[in-house]
């Protein structure tokens, strides 16, 4: 999903953040949660609960500021738009979705954007 393509979409969340953007990762990061069996490090978000885990970056939290972050929890806590959804704190969920990480991506931008 390149950076040019969410500008033209998310234009309010965008408008919000500092220029210079270049990467989605710097604004929210999505990795597949998975047992990772050579580490001794217990799994908070368990896999077979959360497939993904999804990181709102800092940068993404003071952007929309703290009123619209506490918003968004609450609509994707009680929504159907993920299967399970766990709020980890500081900016860090799991997801229990059969979406592909580009479209976890658009669901969480989506809804910034709508909120704003």
């Amino acid at each position: 999903m390149s950076i040019d393509k969410l500008k033209d979409s998310h234009p309010k969340l965008f408008d919000k953040l500092p220029e210079g953007i270049t990467d989605l990762r710097y604004i929210l990061v999505i990795d597949e949660n998975f047992n990772d069996v050579d580490s001794d490090e217990f799994d908070a978000i368990d896999p077979e609960d959360y497939n993904y885990m999804v990181y709102m970056t800092e940068l993404l939290q003071e952007s929309i500021g703290l009123d619209l972050y506490e918003k968004l929890l609450d609509i994707y806590e009680e929504s159907d738009i993920f299967e399970d959804f766990y709020d980890a704190g500081d900016g860090l969920f799991g997801v229990m979705t059969k979406e592909s990480e580009d479209d976890i991506a658009k669901i969480f931008l989506r809804e910034i954007e709508n909120i704003l």
